[in-house]
């Protein structure tokens, strides 16, 4: 009997060491002075100084954008508004006048005031690109 009461203090005592902190506890420790577990990679930059004469009314803005297989982005400009893209998955064919380039997981995309370009997804399977860029919304 005796041996049994000690297995079981043993068992619950294991136990409450296996229980995950809650939010509630977590809330009262001390936040971390030091990042842990973390890693980042810079896939593109564009200086912005170069990129218009005033912010005014601009967004930085994040979008998840597909293109469908046999999809299409029309020709535009990106004259007032720099983009960094990130291909997350698939692959697509970019256009600048004569000259084109196929663009894959993992690729970054850079468009300053000077690229005007298009798109195409040749592929089998939706191209995903994370777009970053300074948008100047319609007033």
């Amino acid at each position: 009997m005796k041996r049994s009461a000690l297995v079981g203090v043993g068992l619950v005592a294991a136990g409450t060491l296996a229980i995950p902190l809650v939010p509630s506890v977590l809330a009262q420790m001390a936040p971390p002075a030091e990042n842990k577990g973390v890693s980042a990679k810079v896939i593109g930059a564009l200086p912005l100084a170069m990129e218009f004469d005033r912010i005014e009314n601009r967004q930085l803005r994040m979008r998840v954008v597909t293109l469908a297989p046999g999809g299409v982005f029309a020709v535009h400009s990106h004259k007032d508004r720099p983009s960094v893209e990130y291909v997350l998955k698939g692959s697509a064919t970019e256009y600048q006048g004569e000259a084109h380039k196929i663009y894959q997981e993992g690729d970054a995309v850079l468009a300053d005031k000077n690229t005007t370009h298009w798109w195409r997804n040749d592929g089998a399977e939706p191209t995903i690109f994370v777009a970053v860029d300074v948008f100047n919304p319609p007033k």
